[in-house]
C-alpha cells in the first residue's frame, strides 16, 4: 500500500509558521501581551508628562524598566534553561496583571503619584527578563531549527504589529476613553494574554542545566560566548547602534506635543507608524528567510535607519516626518530581526535560555538610553538629541562591521547550523 498523501499546508511563505497550532496560540498570547504594553507605555508616558512636565521625567520611567531588566536578565536566562518554560511565562504574566489592576485601582481613585509609575515600571523590568527568553526557547522547541528563521520573524512582525495598534490605540484612546478606560482595556488584554497559554504544551528544556549550580550554569553560558566568537559579535552589533538611537521613541511625546504641537492624536500617529514600519521589516524578512547576505543586508538597514531618524528629527514640520519615522522603522526592523533570527539559528538548544538572555539587552539597553537622551533632549532640545544619536549609531555599526571578519563571514556559519 502507499504512503498517505500527505495534507495540504495552509499556511506558506512569509507564514509557514502558523502551520503548528501551538505556535499559533503563542503568538496570540504574545500579541495580547505586547498589545498592552504598547498601550499602556504611552499612557504612562502621557501620565509621567503630566504629572512632571519634565522630558527627564519620561527618562526615568523607561530607566526604571530598563535597569532590573538589564540586571535580572542572566538570571532569567539561567532559569528558562532550568525550568518548565510555560508555567514561567504565565508567573511572569500574572505579576505584569496584578501591579497593573494596582496603578488602574490608583489612577481611578485619583491617588496616582509619579513614584507610583516608577515603581509599576520596575517590576515589569523585573519580570520581562524571565517571560521573553523562556518564549524564544518555546519558539525554537514549536519550529524546529528549519523554520526557526521563519517563525522569530513573524513573531517579530507580530510584535511590530502591536507598535502599530497599541500605541496608537493609547493615544487616540486617551482622547476617546480617557485615561481610566483606556488603561483598564490594557489590563483586559494583560488577562487574554494569560489565558491563551493554555493552548501551549508545556516545555521542559534539556535536563543537563537542572543539574548543575545556578552559578555553574550563568558560567556556562557566558563561557559559551567567550568561545562563540559570531554569537558574540553579532550581539554587539545587534545592542549598542539600537541602544545609542532606539531611544528616540521615547521622546516622540515631546515632538508631539513641543515640536510640532499635534497633542495625543499626533502621537498616537507617529507611534503607529513607528509600528507600522517595524512590521513591514519584519514580514520581509520572513518572507526573505532563507536569503543570503545577511551581515551586508544588517549594515545596510543600520545606514538607512540612521538616515531616515535623522531626516525625522531634523524635519520643521509634522507631516514630512510621518513617513520618515515609518521608513527609519522599517530598517530598524529588518535590522534586529536579521540579527536576533542569525544567533537562534547558530546556538544549541542548550544554552537557549542564557543566550536568549543576553539577547533581552536589545530591549533594555534602548531603554537604558532614554535618560541620557531625555537629559539631552532637555538641555539641548529633542532635535538635537535625535540627530546626535542617530549619526553616532551609524558610526558604531560601520566600525563593526569593518572591524569583524568573523561578521563579514557570517553566512557560511548560518548555512552550516542549519545544515545540523
Amino acid at each position: 500500500m502507499g504512503s498517505e498523501p500527505a495534507p495540504p499546508r495552509r499556511f506558506r511563505g512569509a507564514l509557514a509558521a502558523l502551520e503548528h497550532p501551538e505556535y499559533r496560540w503563542l503568538l496570540a498570547s504574545n500579541l495580547a501581551f505586547f498589545l498592552a504594553m504598547g498601550a499602556q507605555g504611552i499612557v504612562r508616558s502621557w501620565l509621567a508628562f503630566q504629572l512632571t512636565q519634565s522630558e527627564l521625567a519620561l527618562g526615568l520611567v523607561s530607566f526604571m524598566v530598563a535597569v532590573p531588566m538589564l540586571v535580572m536578565a542572566p538570571l532569567g536566562g539561567v532559569v528558562a534553561d532550568r525550568r518548565e518554560r510555560r508555567a514561567l511565562i504565565a508567573a511572569g504574566q500574572a505579576t505584569v496583571l496584578a501591579t497593573e489592576l494596582a496603578v488602574l485601582a490608583l489612577l481611578v481613585t485619583g491617588a496616582l503619584a509619579f513614584w507610583h509609575l516608577l515603581v509599576a515600571s520596575a517590576v515589569l523590568g523585573c519580570v520581562f527578563p524571565f517571560i521573553m527568553p523562556a518564549r524564544q526557547a518555546i519558539v525554537a522547541t514549536i519550529a524546529g531549527r528549519s523554520g526557526l528563521a521563519n517563525a522569530m520573524a513573524l513573531n517579530m512582525a507580530g510584535m511590530n504589529f502591536t507598535r502599530v495598534v497599541g500605541p496608537a490605540a493609547g493615544g487616540f484612546g486617551i482622547g476617546a476613553l480617557g485615561l481610566d478606560g483606556t488603561y483598564a482595556a490594557g489590563v483586559v488584554l494583560y488577562a487574554l494574554a494569560l489565558l491563551c497559554l493554555l493552548g501551549v504544551r508545556r516545555s521542559r528544556p534539556d535536563g543537563h542545566a537542572s543539574t548543575t549550580s545556578m552559578v555553574r550554569n550563568l558560567l556556562d553560558g557566558v563561557r559559551y560566548l567567550r568561545e562563540d566568537r559570531l554569537v558574540l559579535v553579532l550581539l554587539g552589533f545587534g545592542l549598542i547602534p539600537m541602544f545609542l538611537a532606539m531611544p528616540f521613541q521615547t521622546l516622540l511625546v515631546v515632538f508631539a506635543d513641543e515640536v510640532w504641537h499635534v497633542g495625543s492624536a499626533g502621537l498616537g500617529l507617529l507611534s503607529g507608524m513607528a509600528g507600522a514600519g517595524g512590521v513591514a521589516g519584519s514580514l520581509w524578512v520572513a518572507w526573505r528567510h532563507g536569503s543570503g547576505r545577511r551581515a551586508e543586508r544588517q549594515l545596510v538597514s543600520m545606514l538607512g535607519f540612521g538616515g531616515f531618524l535623522l531626516l525625522f528629527a531634523q524635519s520643521p514640520w509634522f507631516w514630512p516626518a510621518v513617513p520618515a519615522v515609518l521608513l527609519a522603522n522599517v530598517f530598524a526592523s529588518v535590522y534586529g530581526t536579521l540579527n536576533n533570527t542569525a544567533i537562534q539559528v547558530l546556538i544549541p538548544d542548550r544554552v537557549r535560555g542564557r543566550i536568549s538572555s543576553f539577547l533581552m539587552m536589545s530591549f533594555s539597553l534602548p531603554l537604558l538610553g532614554t535618560l541620557p537622551m531625555s537629559a539631552l533632549a532637555e538641555a539641548r532640545g529633542a532635535p538635537f538629541a535625535v540627530s546626535l544619536a542617530s549619526l553616532l549609531a551609524i558610526a558604531s555599526a560601520l566600525v563593526f562591521y569593518a572591524a569583524s571578519p568573523a561578521l563579514r563571514r557570517m553566512d557560511a556559519a548560518v548555512r552550516r547550523a542549519l545544515l545540523e
